[in-house]
């Protein structure tokens, strides 16, 4: 996701900074000589590093405040994806084709080419570079529909929908798991995400007629 990686590399440029400000201050005080014992009173230099920090905190606050309402709203679509927790399966439903609706289970019996533990009988198939909402619950425990490589992570609550725009630019397999511990069979539901041309996907939902 554009959004939550952008945050990442936000996060990750000013802890960098604050982390060189540190070793430099550290090695420059185990080096030096010199001491400057006026710095111990100087209530003016007390007050900007109390405030400095502070405003740092904000600035961290408001883009992850921003991000935790935005990856919530999706507007316009181009598809929405309905997922169900299931003890231990998942189940999918592509609203926009009536047909298009299956479950996916854990492949026992990998060919040549899967991944053993983590691929599935039905993958969940999306067009390449367009916005999916993608709508998740549960019908029995709580699961967690995580897909680490895309940045995505939603619970699914029995009783309640939970909304997420879910954005993919390049095509390719991209593998996940239930991250929620939901019983003694929760390592056995992965998640494997298949994106394609839009034309490869059109053909895809023909096989369900």
């Amino acid at each position: 996701m554009t959004l939550a990686n952008s945050f990442h590399d936000y996060i990750a440029f000013i802890l960098l900074l604050i982390v060189i400000m540190i070793l430099f201050l550290g090695v420059d005080l185990f080096i030096s000589k010199v001491r400057i014992t006026g710095l111990v009173e100087l209530q003016v230099l007390e007050l900007w590093w109390t405030i400095l920090p502070g405003l740092l905190l904000v600035g961290i606050a408001y883009p992850s405040l921003k991000l935790l309402y935005l990856i919530d709203e999706v507007e316009t679509p181009t598809l929405t994806l309905d997922t169900l927790g299931h003890q231990w399966f998942w189940e999918y439903n592509y609203p926009e084709f009536d047909n298009v609706r299956f479950e996916s289970y854990i492949v026992n019996q990998i060919d040549l080419g899967q991944t053993r533990l983590i691929d599935v009988d039905n993958r969940v198939v999306l067009p390449a570079q367009n916005l999916i909402r993608l709508l998740v619950s549960s019908v029995d425990v709580l699961h967690s529909w995580a897909m680490p490589s895309m940045g995505v992570k939603v619970d699914a609550v029995p009783g309640r929908i939970n909304q997420l725009g879910l954005e993919n630019y390049s095509t390719g397999l991209n593998y996940g798991q239930c991250s929620e511990i939901c019983g003694a069979n929760h390592r056995f539901i992965p998640i494997v995400l298949e994106i394609v041309p839009r034309g490869q996907f059109l053909n895809w939902t023909q096989k369900w007629n």
